[in-house]
């Protein structure tokens, strides 16, 4: 077989991938991905359809996977799914660039495992998690796969607080993100303060996650770096 059709096939198999990891992919996305031209994955595409893979497009938004189709059965319950995203922002930090095109090759794996909840759970968590290099400087927290359900699942947190000038309080909390610099950091809406803030982990004395759910604010990280910095 001829590298060319050996190189299609491949690439054939790893669309079929993206389209198990996300819920609604775009032919730009593709061939951005895949380093090739729309009009390329627009022939794959087709020849994914002709194989008998129920590829739905949707006007405006891109394509889809049928639901249900070819999803191997879930081998990761949701925190070790959260677990490996935060491993993925680790990685991304390494210098070597073979390494982080192998790993994130196995998050996507992986991520196709994942039930579309899930899959959309494990989307938004790498979405709104941010961790920089620091080393030297201790990270500690007892909270932050309890902080990543609630983020995901968008459950109201109640914690008991410890602020700057050493005063405990008692706060209703939204999580929206993680970040990592030299400590963790979550972001979340205080309904106390009725705004935003920023609560270090290793702050929080008591955490409780509650049954009410939260609306989920509808913007990105950036968005929110772009609106409140």
């Amino acid at each position: 077989m001829e590298y060319s059709e050996t190189n299609r096939l491949s690439r054939l198999a790893a669309i079929l991938i993206q389209f198990q990891t996300r819920k609604i992919i775009t032919a730009f996305h593709l061939a951005e991905k895949f380093q090739v031209s729309k009009r390329t994955i627009y022939r794959d595409i087709k020849s994914l359809e002709q194989a008998g893979v129920p590829i739905l497009t949707e006007e405006g938004k891109g394509y889809t996977l049928m639901e249900g189709y070819k999803i191997p059965p879930v081998m990761f319950t949701e925190n070790q799914a959260n677990t490996l995203i935060l491993a993925e922002q680790l990685v991304l930090k390494n210098k070597d660039s073979s390494f982080i095109k192998d790993y994130s090759e196995a998050i996507d794996k992986i991520k196709a495992l994942l039930r579309q909840s899930e899959k959309d759970k494990a989307n938004l968590l790498s979405e709104r998690t941010r961790y920089e290099q620091n080393i030297n400087r201790e990270r500690n927290s007892n909270n932050l796969s309890e902080l990543q359900f609630s983020l995901t699942n968008y459950s109201l947190v109640k914690m008991e607080y410890i602020d700057e000038s050493n005063k405990t309080t008692n706060r209703l909390i939204e999580p929206f993100a993680l970040l990592s610099t030299e400590n963790w950091l979550l972001v979340a809406w205080c309904r106390l303060r009725k705004d935003f803030r920023y609560f270090r982990l290793d702050r929080i004395n008591k955490l409780e996650i509650l049954l009410e759910k939260f609306k989920p604010h509808n913007m990105s990280l950036q968005e929110f770096f772009n609106k409140y910095h």
